[in-house]
């Protein structure tokens, strides 16, 4: 087969918007030359996350970025070569996947023109049936959402990608959309963050999802990563797109845990002559902590040191009190007003209208006549 073609097509998977760069693999082994006989095992990515392993079942040798045609249960499929030679073994152990009991499938062969035009057609009919089997499934009354939807390179079989809360009898889904679409069905059920990766989005922060760039393995998160990093239990604030708990509140998590180690019990009060001070809020990386006289309101507020709070309570813990807590309080430092500043060379932003406003003025005076002499000063 003709390589530009070969090269067109893959530039052209590669710019698509289904995600085929997200599990991209770098190959520190590239520049070394290849020994034979390491392995004939290789790793061949599909649609969005989905990737696999097979055996090269063909006589010719075959580099990242070849399409090819492997086997599939019917038919076969249509993928990229993501990886090959010994890094292959290296990503399958990283994935606890034992090459002796695995079964690999088998590479045919490089994908021909007429394979390559058969899969392209496959992929442009992926969005229309989508909107098709939602609605359908709308019809039937079934509660469950079809996300995404991927036929095989051979067009015999189409998998469709689902998200549903509750158990959900499809039988009956399966042979209208088999009946409808001419293929083979398969229905895989997903949960809310892979679908949000596969969809795509852009987070609060700015950037691309990371579900949608570079995560593979969903950790679940919890409301106490949030009480643990000291922020506020909002659920507008902590949810992502998917509807679940942000991924990204577990990123920080551990250096917080680290360092609130040696932090005393923020539920017991101190014990002070002037009354009690209940716990306010925390700054975990300045060790320092803030108590208030009034649990609701906060009244008198004052800031301690982690240090200071733990000294107060082991006198509490022997029935001793503080007399005056304001003296154990750390001076907060007075408030500095920060004004306008030219921290990169740039001009007055006003400097346009000042220099109309003096071109204004000096038409004014060129077209102001003379005024007649008064007889005040000397000719």
């Amino acid at each position: 087969m003709d390589t530009d073609i070969i090269e067109s097509k893959v530039s052209k998977c590669d710019s698509c918007g289904d995600r085929c760069g997200k599990l991209e693999v770098f190959d520190w082994l590239g520049d070394i030359p290849d020994m034979p006989g390491i392995t004939d095992i290789v790793e061949v990515q599909f649609k969005n996350t989905r990737k696999s392993y097979f055996k090269n079942a063909t006589q010719g040798r075959l580099q990242k970025g070849d399409i090819v045609a492997v086997e599939a249960s019917p038919g076969h499929d249509i993928g990229i070569i993501t990886l090959t030679g010994e890094l292959v073994l290296l990503q399958m152990k990283k994935n606890n996947i034992a090459p002796a009991s695995y079964e690999f499938r088998r590479v045919y062969r490089k994908a021909k023109q007429v394979d390559i035009e058969k899969w392209e057609e496959a992929r442009g009919m992926e969005r229309q049936t989508m909107l098709e089997a939602r609605s359908i499934a709308q019809k039937l009354g079934l509660n469950m959402k079809i996300g995404d939807v991927e036929y095989q390179g051979d067009r015999t079989k189409a998998i469709f990608y689902y998200i549903a809360d509750e158990r959900v009898d499809f039988r009956e889904l399966i042979k209208v959309l088999a009946d409808r679409f001419k293929v083979r069905i398969e229905m895989r059920q997903i949960g809310a963050r892979q679908e949000a990766g596969r969809i795509g989005g852009i987070g609060p922060c700015g950037r691309e999802l990371c579900c949608s760039t570079w995560m593979t393995n969903f950790v679940s998160v919890t409301t106490n990563a949030a009480r643990y990093q000291e922020i506020s239990l909002n659920p507008q604030k902590l949810a992502g797109q998917c509807g679940k708990l942000k991924c990204c509140l577990n990123y920080e998590l551990d250096a917080y845990i680290d360092a609130q180690q040696d932090f005393p019990n923020t539920t017991i009060a101190l014990e002070t002559d002037e009354g009690t001070y209940y716990h306010m809020k925390t700054d975990v990386f300045k060790r320092l902590m803030w108590y208030g006289s009034d649990r609701e309101s906060g009244g008198k507020i004052v800031m301690l040191s982690v240090d200071k709070v733990k000294e107060i309570l082991l006198l509490n813990k022997q029935n001793q009190k503080v007399k005056k807590i304001s003296d154990e309080a750390i001076a907060q430092p007075e408030s500095v007003e920060i004004g306008y500043q030219n921290v990169v060379g740039q001009e007055s932003i006003t400097r346009f209208d000042e220099k109309d406003k003096r071109n204004h003025q000096k038409k004014r005076k060129k077209r102001r006549p003379n005024r007649p002499n008064n007889g005040n000063r000397d000719e």
